[in-house]
């Protein structure tokens, strides 16, 4: 297996602000040099959060170059997901050719896929690259549910390195349970990761190697603070920071954290709005509210600079 930086610890997936039914880099920038600044330990460019299924090929390029160049010494992971292999494949190269580190592939689908069609897919990009893949599992958006056969299948591919898990509630040992059962499957020096920001304090302190964080992309202190309680051993500062952090996690439990972090980021003065992709809108009014609150609830805390 191919091993790479960038693969523990806190990886960012920054916004990919779209202005004018463009890519608005000077704000993209802004947004990845923040991040970096902030000591993340990645960050992944064109995850779900980075709209990679709404760009073309030399929009994710551009958006990989721009990422790499303003990230400095942060690795860069960049997703190269896409419903035909032909295109993921040259995403791929685009992105090797850009400077990325490492790959983040969601299995993107139309058609539904059969498990032997996902080892394909993985299969072949494994053969076309040279540096880590990390396997994107996000049946939510993708619906492509793995199984744990599935992953061990793919994690013993040479270039795959880890493996980006849904969250997983219930308290921590139900999440070292599943993270145990996992591990007992993949290949030993495969990494596992955990999404979904609300269950990321309970997933690290169960074993999780690293955090795939929405939030991070945005306000990667609360986030920082979280994985170095981790790091210290200290499980109930880890999860106190977290629930100090629940008037957002109720928010991307109801409207989805793709349209919180877009509303968040604009109200940082990040971003200009409206930033997403159309048809995506973006949050309502009372949607907007609501962030508006939150974020002050968070600067009363203390977690968020006035």
């Amino acid at each position: 297996m191919t091993t790479a930086p960038g693969l523990r610890g806190l990886s960012a997936f920054p916004l990919t602000p779209i202005a004018q039914d463009a890519v608005d880099e000077a704000a993209f920038v802004g947004i990845v040099e923040r991040v970096a600044t902030a000591g993340v330990d990645s960050i992944t460019a064109l995850g779900s959060t980075g709209s990679y299924a709404y760009l073309d090929r030399g929009e994710r390029r551009r958006v990989v170059e721009l990422a790499v160049a303003a990230a400095g010494d942060v690795p860069v992971l960049a997703g190269i997901g896409h419903v035909r292999t032909r295109e993921v494949l040259r995403h791929a190269e685009d992105a090797q050719a850009a400077g990325a580190s490492g790959l983040l592939l969601a299995p993107v689908t139309y058609q539904a896929l059969t498990d032997d069609e996902v080892f394909q897919l993985f299969a072949d990009v494994d053969a076309a690259v040279s540096v880590p893949v990390v396997v994107y599992d996000n049946p939510g958006t993708t619906h492509v549910a793995f199984s744990d056969e599935l992953h061990a299948r793919i994690s013993r591919l040479a270039h795959v390195a880890a493996i980006k898990i849904p969250p997983v509630t219930g308290g921590v040992d139900v999440v070292r349970a599943r993270v145990d059962s996992l591990r007992s499957a993949i290949a030993a020096d495969v990494r596992i990761g955990i999404s979904g920001d609300q269950a990321a304090a309970d997933a690290l302190v169960a074993g999780c190697d690293a955090w795939y964080s929405v939030l991070a992309g945005t306000l990667p202190g609360p986030c920082r603070a979280i994985v170095d309680a981790v790091a210290d051993d200290d499980a109930t500062r880890a999860q106190r920071l977290s629930h100090q952090l629940d008037p957002l996690w109720r928010l991307f439990s109801a409207h989805g954290s793709y349209r919180v972090v877009s509303a968040l980021a604009e109200q940082l003065g990040l971003v200009r709005g409206p930033n997403l992709p159309r048809p995506v809108l973006p949050l309502d009014e009372r949607g907007r509210a609501d962030v508006r609150a939150a974020l002050t609830s968070l600067r009363d805390e203390g977690l968020v600079e006035p």
